[in-house]
């Protein structure tokens, strides 16, 4: 008697089954706006280095998902490729200083979105961020 390997087929990672739901992905996009504002704020009295890089995850974790409103049917590796070549670009646009950029980045908008200071352990914590969305979407996606 002969035995047959039934063989699950492979996960499809590099695509997603359906396209992201951009009403859902457009409220993640404002949970995380409000929770890492308040993640930084004088109401939740965290130490300042959850604060800080919790704040940081929570950011290139919205840029993820503002990247999955944007293109619904990317694939969630691109998307996170996106991410974090964005959210690494940003830190290292730190780097350059220049009046006009400067003072970009002296407004609340500015500093929110492209921030002040080149800081190192910046790029972990948006790696860390941008994984959590990855990992959420595999989970919850498929």
């Amino acid at each position: 008697m002969r035995h047959r390997l039934h063989i699950r087929p492979a996960r499809n990672y590099a695509q997603p089954s359906t396209p992201r739901n951009r009403v859902l992905y457009a409220g993640l996009v404002l949970a995380m706006i409000a929770a890492g504002l308040l993640l930084r704020s004088s109401f939740m009295p965290l130490p300042h280095v959850v604060a800080k890089y919790g704040g940081d995850a929570l950011w290139a974790l919205m840029v993820f998902v503002g990247f999955g409103f944007l293109i619904p049917r990317a694939s969630t590796i691109f998307l996170s490729l996106m991410a974090l070549t964005f959210s690494w670009g940003v830190e290292f646009s730190q780097l350059y200083h220049a009046p006009w950029i400067d003072a970009v980045r002296g407004t609340l908008p500015g500093r929110l979105v492209l921030g002040s200071n080149f800081n190192w352990p910046d790029l972990p914590a948006y790696a860390r961020g941008i994984g959590l969305g990855v990992w959420a979407e595999w989970r919850l996606r498929d």
